[in-house]
């Protein structure tokens, strides 16, 4: 995600990248363009230095890993509230809706928010935009709802991030073995927080959320750009996160996720391409919305990261009006006007 914030942050309007953070050694001094494959140098260059970057920046798009290094992400953030720096980060899940997140947590960045005068935002795509506010937008539209699904359908074949695909994810693995994303609990971590959101968008209380998960194996093997995966190992999986009401199912975030497009060809397909997201609200009128991003030269998961950045990048221009402290993805606008000279700028040749 850091290679892809640099790319939305040249070019997003009223923004300008003036520096970059990195833990890395071997990255330190080199331009951020090698990191986003921009075509020309940006003139900033990649720093361990963290005080120095945030003394000259107004917000920190902050995009290091926070799954299994939660704490640390934490400090990291902290960090860059109390020296007074707006963030915005798709890390933390459980902060995706800061009501339910850990308390101790809240109480934390709550702190360093108003020692610094500065606001937080945590989402992302899914969990995130895809899955609250483009969820209660759609509601919006239809008089009655029965249930609203956000369901992302993926083909991961095209997609090279091998530990998220056989680690996180569990492909080409044992059926004998639940990978992390679909142990007990997790799923709710993860989208729990989004669940929660819509129904409180709409007026509803979330009395329970479950979880369902099927698993199917690979009948024969397949290759795929990060190389072949076996005959017999876990090729695909259709994970359900339902919030209920009364006795309901009333929101379901559901993930039809596989390696290759000849698997559980049964279940629900993307209509074009690899993958897309959607949002069905089951009312009237029946709703459908779908959401497809691709990015010139990159994959559609590239396309959707893009689209997760740029809701962040999009906050910052509202957070900085607002009040210090943690805001969520229903308090930030989809689209936060600006100055119509600055608006202007979005338009390409």
């Amino acid at each position: 995600m850091g290679s892809t914030a640099i790319r939305s942050v040249t070019a997003f309007p009223g923004l300008e990248l003036v520096g970059v953070i990195t833990s890395s050694l071997d990255k330190e001094g080199r331009d951020a363009a090698t990191f986003a494959r921009l075509d020309s140098p940006t003139g900033v260059t990649a720093t361990t230095d963290v005080d120095a970057v945030l003394s000259v920046s107004d917000a920190v798009a902050y995009m290091a890993s926070g799954d299994i290094r939660p704490d640390d992400a934490i400090n990291d953030i902290v960090r860059c509230l109390r020296a007074g720096v707006h963030v915005v980060t798709p890390s933390l899940y459980s902060l995706y809706d800061p009501r339910s997140a850990p308390q101790e947590w809240v109480d934390r960045l709550t702190a360093a928010a108003e020692e610094g005068g500065a606001t937080l935002l945590v989402s992302g795509v899914d969990p995130g935009w895809a899955n609250d506010a483009l969820a209660v937008m759609a509601a919006g539209l239809c008089t009655r709802i029965k249930t609203i699904y956000c369901q992302e359908i993926f083909d991961y074949s095209t997609y090279d991030q091998p530990h998220a695909v056989k680690v996180s994810c569990g492909f080409g693995g044992s059926m004998d073995e639940t990978p992390m994303m679909l142990l007990p609990s997790i799923p709710t971590m993860v989208w729990g927080g989004n669940i929660r959101l819509i129904g409180r968008g709409l007026g509803l209380e979330i009395d329970e959320i479950t979880e369902e998960v099927e698993r199917l194996p690979l009948e024969e093997s397949v290759d795929t750009v990060m190389g072949p995966f076996e005959k017999g190992t876990q090729g695909a999986f259709w994970l359900k996160i339902i919030g209920w009401s009364g006795g309901k199912k009333r929101i379901v975030v559901d993930h039809v996720t596989r390696i290759h497009p000849s698997c559980a060809p049964q279940w629900p397909q993307p209509d074009e391409g690899v993958g897309d997201h959607r949002v069905i609200v089951d009312g009237d009128p029946q709703l459908t919305i779908v959401s497809r991003a691709d990015l010139p030269g990159g994959t559609r998961a590239d396309g959707g990261n893009t689209t997760a950045a740029n809701r962040l990048l999009g906050a910052i221009e509202w957070l900085a009006t607002q009040k210090p402290g943690i805001y969520d993805g229903l308090d930030v606008p989809l689209h936060t006007p600006l100055p119509a000279e600055v608006e202007a700028t979005r338009w390409a040749d």
